[in-house]
């Protein structure tokens, strides 16, 4: 992913409670970009 420029791009990920889907939110977050993920079944309190 270091040849891919976030810089003013809104990244969404759904399915980010496991597998890719999380993998692909906390990898995306520790770039910057500014972002929601989707968690079917979570609470606010994780």
């Amino acid at each position: 992913m270091s040849d891919i420029s976030f810089d003013g791009r809104v990244a969404v990920v759904t399915g980010a409670g496991g597998g890719l889907g999380r993998t692909y939110a906390l990898r995306l977050a520790s770039r910057g970009p500014g972002g929601a993920v989707n968690v079917p079944g979570g609470s606010v309190n994780g």
